[in-house]
């Protein structure tokens, strides 16, 4: 009868999983998608803009200004007062001098607080760089 003895001498072999190198790819994909990820500026309000035949995309914009149907008006995610869109936007304009506005108008907003938007607007940027965000037809 043949027996077996395990030494003392010899660890047993324990079966572990390294997880090092799957932590590493997981934060370099993390980190990918960071970098790469796309940064979109919202107003705080749903607008249904108006169509146009000539929309065209506007490249470099710093100001992001929406008019609600209830002709409420909203700058950087939160509703302002109309007398202090001024203010919002050239402290906006001033984080990055390059840019324009862009007004998000709804199609039930009146002509009237879209006019005063404009006005304020023009006071701290060149109306050339002002423009109003509508739908491809």
């Amino acid at each position: 009868m043949a027996r077996s003895y395990v030494s003392q001498d010899e660890p047993e072999e324990e079966g572990t999983v390294d997880l090092t190198p799957m932590l590493d790819v997981v934060f370099i994909m993390l980190i990918f998608f960071i970098v790469t990820a796309t940064f979109i500026k919202e107003t705080g309000v749903e607008v249904n803009r108006p169509e146009a035949e000539t929309a065209e995309q506007k490249p470099n914009t710093a100001v992001l200004v929406a008019i609600g149907a209830d002709n409420s008006v909203w700058i950087d995610q939160r509703r302002v007062d109309i007398r202090s869109v001024r203010a919002n936007i050239e402290r906006l304009h001033a984080e990055n001098p390059g840019g324009g506005v862009v007004i998000q108008a709804d199609e039930l907003s009146s002509m009237k607080t879209f006019a005063e938007v404009l006005d304020q607007a023009r006071q701290v940027v060149p109306a050339e760089r002002i423009a109003l965000a509508t739908e491809q037809r």
